[in-house]
């Protein structure tokens, strides 16, 4: 029988609850800079900016320019792939993060060191000390710990170098303590069939007590339809994990799954925490209620810098860090990270709503901006505006996308087509209201927006296609991306792409 290890971790939590709430933001990341710098000297990228000589953050950023992925990949990373040996972090990196662009079938490689993997073990313990202070009596550690990832298969990429999903990098590198708490076993870790993999799963964990439960809430939802109703079929009581005491979330907007995702936890007391987890680094967590931002992980070995958005693109952005943020204000996310990324954009967009204890919510990707004919639209309006929408109607919104449909000899207006799963069968009539409603809020909280719907020019209203139950995962999979590490795009604008999701709804319909 398994001993309850919580009393001991409660403890040790506490001490780690006292020394975040201690911390001070701007004085941590100064630190996490100069570290970051001195370990990373020795490096080519650090022979090439010259970092034993930088002492500030203005040294630093003056020195090294903002950098994506594909600058990072072919100056210094495709060229010594897969063995990068003391190239932008000191000795070989032994893993990396395969990472695919939600509207592109490009994979992205992100190094994954062991301090990185530190760094992410680190603030899942605060995210636990935050827990434990949240909820004294929780006994979360007196069963195992659920994290529904991708597959877990690693490819050996050379000697001492793997590469795979981050889920699978963190089920290798566990520490010895927590291997005893960790589920899934390997032998249904391991299954890269996504549907076998999740049938296998929810059979596995129908007699086991889940205290812990980590996943993207789209795929999460699935898992606990499918553990209902298998209780439901031996005549079990309908909870699916009747002891869980704390969902970890992340990876999309949690708010169209709240309600659904509350009421199969009914009466459980089970607290709800978010985090912002990414391959490049762990941002931040909910150190608070919901709404009230993510705290960032100043402390990590991350160094945080943030561009307003509308500079993106200029040869000579505003950089601000944690000393000179504002609220209110809509940045791109820029790393510098002990997997020797720097000045790297993720290609993240977030305003903070506390600059003293630096806390933010995630407002998309930049990627997510939808602005084909000048309406500028970003990931947290449109997130608000369909929540808006499935509110009017009574309904909730499983997954959707939208992407623009531009004029042509047959179609005089350009206009956003959205395509929608609800929870339950959507009428004509409540899709009307649906749209009408939609469009209302982004009329209301996007001047751009609305000049451009105004007087019936520039834009028409917006179209809703429906997805049956079930057709975005269903989608997903034809594409190769099932499984907890792959999200739906939200924002498409590549034509193709948005065309086979509109006629995969229409197939599956």
């Amino acid at each position: 029988m398994r001993l309850d290890a919580t009393p001991l971790a409660r403890l040790l939590l506490k001490r780690r609850y006292k020394r975040l709430m201690q911390t001070d933001a701007v004085a941590a990341q100064r630190r996490q800079l100069a570290k970051l710098l001195k370990t990373a000297a020795n490096t080519r990228f650090g022979r090439n900016h010259n970092f034993a000589a930088l002492k500030t953050v203005e040294d630093f950023q003056r020195a090294v320019p903002i950098r994506n992925y594909e600058e990072m990949w072919k100056t210094y990373w495709q060229p010594a792939f897969p063995t990068l040996d003391d190239i932008t972090w000191p000795g070989r990196v032994p893993f990396f993060a395969v990472s695919s662009g939600t509207t592109s079938g490009a994979s992205k490689f992100i190094p994954i060191t062991k301090a990185m993997r530190r760094s992410n073990v680190n603030a899942a313990m605060n995210v636990l000390a935050i827990h434990a202070a949240a909820k004294p009596k929780s006994r979360f550690f007196a069963g195992p710990s659920f994290m529904l990832g991708g597959s877990t298969e690693l490819v050996k990429e050379a000697d001492g170098v793997w590469s795979g999903d981050l889920s699978a990098i963190a089920a290798m590198t566990l520490p010895r303590w927590a291997k005893a708490f960790a589920f899934p076993p390997n032998d249904i870790a391991l299954l890269s069939n996504w549907d076998e993999k999740l049938r296998r799963t929810a059979e596995a964990s129908l007699d086991r007590p889940i205290r812990i439960l980590t996943g993207t809430p789209s795929w999460v939802l699935i898992l606990l339809e499918r553990v209902t109703a298998l209780r439901a079929a031996r005549g079990d009581k309908p909870a699916p994990y009747p002891q869980l005491e704390l969902f970890i979330h992340g990876g999309i907007n949690f708010a169209p799954y709240r309600e659904r995702m509350a009421a199969f936890f009914t009466g459980q007391n089970t607290d709800f925490r978010e985090v912002y987890p990414a391959s490049e680094g762990f941002i931040a967590y909910a150190d608070r209620g919901p709404g009230e931002g993510l705290r960032l992980n100043t402390d990590g070995g991350l160094f945080f810098e943030f561009i307003p958005v509308e500079e993106l693109g200029s040869s000579n952005p505003t950089r601000h860090w944690a000393a000179t943020v504002q609220p209110d204000v809509n940045y791109a996310v820029v790393l510098s990270t002990c997997s020797g990324l720097f000045s790297y954009l993720i290609g993240d967009t977030v305003r903070f709503v506390d600059v003293k204890t630096p806390r933010l919510l995630i407002t998309g990707r930049t990627s997510w901006m939808l602005s084909a004919f000048g309406e500028h639209l970003i990931g947290e309006e449109i997130e608000r505006a369909v929540l808006d929408g499935a509110k009017a109607i009574g309904n909730a919104v499983t997954d959707f996308s939208v992407g623009p449909v531009y004029p042509d000899a047959t179609t005089p207006l350009g206009h956003h087509i959205y395509v929608v799963e609800f929870e339950n069968l959507a009428d004509d009539a409540a899709r009307a209201t649906f749209a009408m409603t939609l469009d209302a809020t982004l009329q209301r909280i996007n001047d751009d927006y609305r000049a451009h719907r105004g007087g019936g020019h520039g834009m028409a209203d917006p179209r809703i296609e429906l997805m049956p139950q079930g057709g975005f995962a269903g989608w997903m999979a034809s594409r190769g991306r099932a499984g907890g590490q792959n999200k739906v795009p939200r924002v498409i604008t590549d034509a193709a792409l948005l065309q086979s999701l509109r006629d995969y709804a229409r197939s599956s319909a």
